[in-house]
């Protein structure tokens, strides 16, 4: 025993001397590996654009140069861009520029082509920035310079966590070796293979006729291959651009990433209604973004969804603990609905919720009424809501995707219940600016309950940006604008922009039907002449929408250009919404006057110009609608993203059909190819009609062409997956933490 010590000592001071040795050679590589890796993006980034560039920047169109250089540093670790003319003069600059970087620095010779993509690296305010500057040419001639900055921060915590693994993994290997050599002192070299391979299998072995156990080193093999596997994890990098989004990829990431670990859902509507009808029970899915958005992803996650029992015959569908299986044909997941009473869903849902929160998030004319009555019944149905998904937790950390501005409380409450859990809260509709906010009487607690949120995401950076400037006015609370979180009572909240996309591709049988039989089935279904041009709208009935000013545009349309009355038709699909209240009362009155009044002025044999239909449509029938229809206009007054656009953009597998889209819509960031329009400008959504019905062939291919890549690669999936991983990435982060006995957590902010 007294040899095998004076072997264990020898060997960990060996090993501590090349851990020392090795962590800043690691740190050099890992720098190294990085640099090349930015250099060889630049390159690539550069040859990609310069001849599109070229042309924008022919065009002398600043907004277009602009939209385009910021569309590409939408990837995360591209920070800014800028560009510069033959002269070295900076021309047109990202938001994110610093001001400090210019193109007078020669950093690459335009001779020397083995340069290419290399760059330096700047200290910057907040961490090391990669900048590189490349000529840019098109057709061998040069016309200006590229400036690309990365942002190098993540190498920092990259290098970190490497040199931290590495010095564990030396630990633990002096640990296990010296182990090894006890055992070598002890036993014969045959016993000691053999009790070596039964210590691997985890079983007990025999030597010198003895059974031979060492539970002494289980917890020690336990805790490095936990070890193991979170160095695997962290190290297994994901270039999101060279990822398939799919729901496989979503159930890869709750496998190796989250463990396969408990994933809650929380949102007011559910996924599948049951009606009676007669004599039978009828499953219905409701006319909701939301729905459209988290069905496809429930569906990979095989988790539970806790949503409120709104149908007439939900409580004869479910089981003794209100549960139901859904999708009724193969399911998949599981519904737990609440049951609310008709004067708690009064005031916290029609009251609070649309007739409160809804119109003050939009900016659609519409005074928002708030009552202390409606307040009481929100806060209580937040907190009935908190114990239904503590019940169904099973475990004491699961991961809570907290949906809406109907539980803008539940994140709070879930947090005092259960702190060791992951709650990911998203705001389906804008977050308005911090003045308009403050109209609300409850401002400061509804931010507190936000803010007991791990991660909050909305729609668009505009939103992230409103929202803490909202924290900043309201809140004792600490805002960091470069990573985007906030501190918060001693917690930290992420706050990220995940724009929010459909499944792709799309699961409906319209997609089986061919395009052509879509329209001329849609034709003869509504006695449409079979060469009518069509348009279609497809939304809740909602003052958000724009469905007047759609129905103006299509008048102003047939006053200026006669030629398309008795050829275009317009299909307003608009499913019944909130009708108890108010508003919503008075909106429908106005929406089927002002069709009427149009179609009386135009009407002749056969032909009215707008078709209104006002009733519920499933899904598979809406889609034959935009397979049929010629074009779609989305005419959002205020919108968090809506879908719609990405749907009929998803829908059109033939390439054919043009988007006409609102500029207020979240949409029109991303689908930058449609006819974008000012709803509130009359005249330009009439030229827009005509442009969009007179449109050629291969300008429509193009567009659509565009879109769809866009959608496919941007789909559902993905923005699932991104709130996923950043849930795990944040997880492993505090159990290292809590392992190390630090008690503090550093909340990522990779994503800012």
């Amino acid at each position: 025993m007294r040899l095998s010590f004076r072997f264990i000592v020898p060997l960990a001071l060996a090993l501590a001397a090349i851990a020392y040795a090795v962590v800043p050679l690691v740190d050099q590589f890992t720098l190294k590996w990085f640099v090349r890796d930015l250099e060889i993006r630049t390159s690539l980034i550069t040859n990609t654009i310069q001849e599109p560039l070229q042309a924008l920047v022919g065009e002398g169109s600043r907004v277009k140069v602009l939209r385009f250089l910021n569309r590409i540093t939408q990837d995360e670790r591209l920070f800014a861009l800028g560009f510069c003319d033959v002269n070295r003069k900076l021309l047109y600059k990202t938001l994110a520029f610093p001001n400090t970087i210019n193109c007078s620095d020669p950093i690459r010779d335009p001779g020397d082509d083995k340069a290419a993509g290399r760059g330096r690296l700047v200290e910057f305010g907040r961490g090391p920035i990669h900048v590189a500057v490349n000529p840019v040419e098109a057709e061998g001639t040069p016309y200006g310079y590229l400036v690309m900055v990365h942002d190098m921060s993540f190498v920092e915590r990259r290098s970190e966590d490497t040199k931290k693994y590495v010095f564990y993994l030396f630990v633990a290997i002096g640990a296990i070796v010296s182990l090894i050599t006890v055992v070598i002192a002890e036993l014969s070299w045959r016993g000691w293979v053999a009790g070596l391979k039964s210590l691997i299998r985890g079983e007990s072995f025999r030597h010198s006729g003895n059974e031979v156990r060492m539970p002494e080193l289980r917890p020690v093999a336990r805790d490095l291959q936990v070890l193991i596997r979170d160095l695997e994890s962290e190290r297994r990098s994901r270039d999101e651009s060279q990822v398939n989004w799919s729901a496989e990829t979503l159930r890869g990431i709750l496998r190796d990433d989250l463990k396969g670990e408990e994933i809650l859902i929380v949102s007011n509507r559910e996924p599948y209604i049951h009606l009676r009808h007669n004599d039978r029970i009828e499953v219905r899915r409701p006319a909701s973004g939301l729905v459209t958005a988290m069905e496809p992803v429930m569906r990979a996650c095989s988790g539970t969804w806790i949503a409120h029992g709104s149908g007439d015959a939900d409580r004869e569908a479910v089981d003794a603990q209100d549960h139901i299986m859904v999708p009724p044909d193969k399911p998949a997941y599981r519904i737990r609905r609440v049951w609310l009473t008709e004067a708690e869903e009064a005031g916290y849902y029609y009251g609070f919720s649309n007739e409160g929160l809804w119109p003050l998030c939009h900016i659609a004319h519409t005074r928002p009424t708030f009552r202390s009555s409606d307040w009481s019944a929100y806060v209580e149905v937040n907190r009935k809501f908190a114990e239904v998904v503590v019940a169904e937790a099973k475990a004491e950390d699961p991961i809570i995707l907290v949906q809406d501005y109907h539980f803008a409380l539940l994140p709070r409450m879930l947090r005092a219940r259960l702190p060791n859990a992951t709650i990911i809260t998203f705001w389906h509709i804008p977050w308005p600016n911090a003045e308009a906010f403050g109209i609300c009487p409850w401002r400061e607690e509804l931010l507190d309950g936000l803010l007991g949120s791990s991660i909050l995401g909305f729609h668009t950076q505009f939103h992230c940006n409103n929202f803490l400037e909202t924290v900043d006015r309201y809140v004792e609370a600490r805002t960091d604008r470069e990573t985007f979180t906030i501190s918060y009572g001693g917690e930290q909240t992420a706050v990220h922009r995940y724009p929010i996309s459909i499944d792709w591709p799309l699961a409906s049988k319209a997609m089986e039907k061919p395009v052509e039989a879509c329209r001329a089935e849609t034709r003869r279904n509504n006695g449409f002449a079979p060469d009518a041009l069509l348009g279609v709208g497809v939304d809740r009935l909602d003052y958000t929408k724009g469905i007047l000013e759609r129905f103006i545009a299509v008048e102003r349309l047939l006053e200026l250009e006669p030629r398309w009355i008795g050829k275009f038709v317009f299909v307003q699909i608009a499913a019944p919404s909130r009708f108890s209240i108010d508003e919503y009362q008075n909106f429908d009155a106005r929406v089927r006057a002002l069709a009427r009044r149009i179609n009386e002025r135009y009407a002749c044999k056969d032909y009215e110009p707008i078709c209104l239909k006002i009733e519920h449509h499933e899904a598979d029938a809406v889609y034959e609608y935009y397979r049929a229809a010629d074009l779609c206009f989305v005419s959002s007054l205020h919108d968090g993203m809506n879908l719609v656009a990405k749907e009929f953009v998803a829908a059109r597998d033939d390439e054919r059909g043009v988007l006409l889209l609102s500029q207020f819509a979240g949409a029109s960031r991303e689908l930058t190819e449609a006819l974008i329009v000012n709803p509130y400008n009359v005249d330009q959504c009439a030229a827009a009609l005509h442009v969009a019905l007179t449109m050629p062939q291969a300008e429509q291919r193009a567009r659509m062409h565009s879109m769809r890549g866009l959608i496919q690669e941007f789909n559902v999936y993905r923005w699932a997956g991104r709130m996923l991983l950043d849930a795990a990435q944040m997880r492993m982060r505090r159990r290292l933490h809590a392992r190390s006995g630090d008690d503090g957590m550093r909340t990522d902010a990779s994503r800012a």
